[in-house]
């Protein structure tokens, strides 16, 4: 039994997922004639109290349209320094909107107004115009950390005082919604775009959407045309999406769960140095000297279990649908075992 932590991605569609696939209705969704895929950008945009949506390939595409249709170029973008779209997207800010971007050292990869409104650029020629701040929630590199809504109101205020674009890279903000008990309507009214990530948590096999206003998703609809995100029968692909997000929300809880106990775990190991909360399904923990993270991860794989690097001395572990208590039990006896 292979037991694969690397990541939350690497879920495959479960029988009834299948079944939602196959008997889709589709159509050309660059002539706008998809059922389906209507269907999933309209249910995703009511969610997050949003006028439209729009189904991209990827939350790399769906995050780089945003910040696209929210800026000029030569204006700048505030993010964390663990930022997806700064750390994770092939540079594409630079390439894709011409913008730079104002990298600031949150706590787990979270912002707070205060150190944003002190990042803004005041007036002047020498300055490029600050023009967005992007969140990310759940906070991959931060460990799956997540922001409270009144973190979240009062970067939302600055935004408002400086006229400034807040998007968040929500590629797995079902999972912080779990854990903050906040509803996905609520916290939606707070952003200007959302990119929601269908493959992650979720367990659909790709794509993610794009919420935000009308005016905006037309304008987005036709940036995903330049970067080559049209699809044709996109229903197939679509409905597993919709499929997950009326049956594999409500489950990620056990995801903490299952994360929380591998958590425990490492805590009792003497190799392990730091254990980053445990907040969601992501478990990051660094690795004293004395013990090498490709030796680590070797051994786990002699023992069927992956797991990735994450940085120096750093290994992550990610929990998912396809990942269960059985299998658990099998990563706990390995870290229980002589390393």
């Amino acid at each position: 039994m292979l037991i694969d932590l690397r990541s939350d991605t690497v879920t495959k569609p479960s029988k009834e997922m299948l079944a939602a696939m196959f008997e889709a209705s589709v159509g050309d969704d660059v002539f706008d004639e998809d059922p389906t895929v209507k269907k999933l950008e309209a249910k995703a945009a009511a969610l997050f109290s949003k006028e439209a949506g729009l189904f991209c390939p990827s939350g790399t595409m769906a995050n780089q349209i945003a910040l696209r249709i929210h800026t000029q170029p030569q204006q700048e973008i505030i993010c964390d320094r663990l930022a997806h779209v700064y750390l994770y997207e092939g540079g594409g800010i630079a390439f894709n909107s011409g913008c730079s971007v104002r990298l600031l050292n949150g706590d787990r990869g979270r912002l707070n107004a205060t150190d944003i409104e002190e990042n803004i650029n005041p007036e002047n020629i020498h300055h490029p115009v600050t023009s967005v701040v992007a969140l990310e929630n759940t906070s991959n590199k931060g460990g799956g950390s997540c922001y409270s809504l009144q973190a979240i109101k009062e970067i939302k205020n600055v935004c408002d005082k400086h006229l400034l674009k807040l998007h968040l890279d929500g590629a797995r903000i079902f999972n912080a919604l779990t854990e903050t008990k906040d509803t996905s309507q609520e916290t939606g009214k707070y952003f200007d775009s959302i990119s929601v990530c269908l493959s992650k948590g979720l367990g659909a096999p790709v794509g993610s959407v794009l919420l935000s206003t009308k005016e905006n998703i037309r304008q987005a609809k036709r940036v995903r045309k330049v970067f080559g995100g049209g699809m044709r029968q996109a229903g197939f692909i679509a409905a597993a999406g919709i499929y997950a997000l009326d049956h594999n929300i409500d489950r990620l809880k056990e995801d903490h769960i299952r994360a929380k106990r591998i958590g425990e775990e490492l805590k009792k190991l003497s190799f392990v140095e730091e254990l980053f909360p445990v907040d969601t399904n992501i478990v990051v923990f660094k690795l004293s000297q004395k013990m090498a993270t490709e030796v680590f991860l070797n051994k786990l794989l002699q023992k069927n279990i992956k797991a990735v690097s994450f940085g120096k001395q750093l290994v992550r572990m990610v929990t998912h649908l396809d990942f269960t208590d059985e299998m658990l039990d099998e990563v706990l006896k390995a870290l229980r075992s002589d390393f």
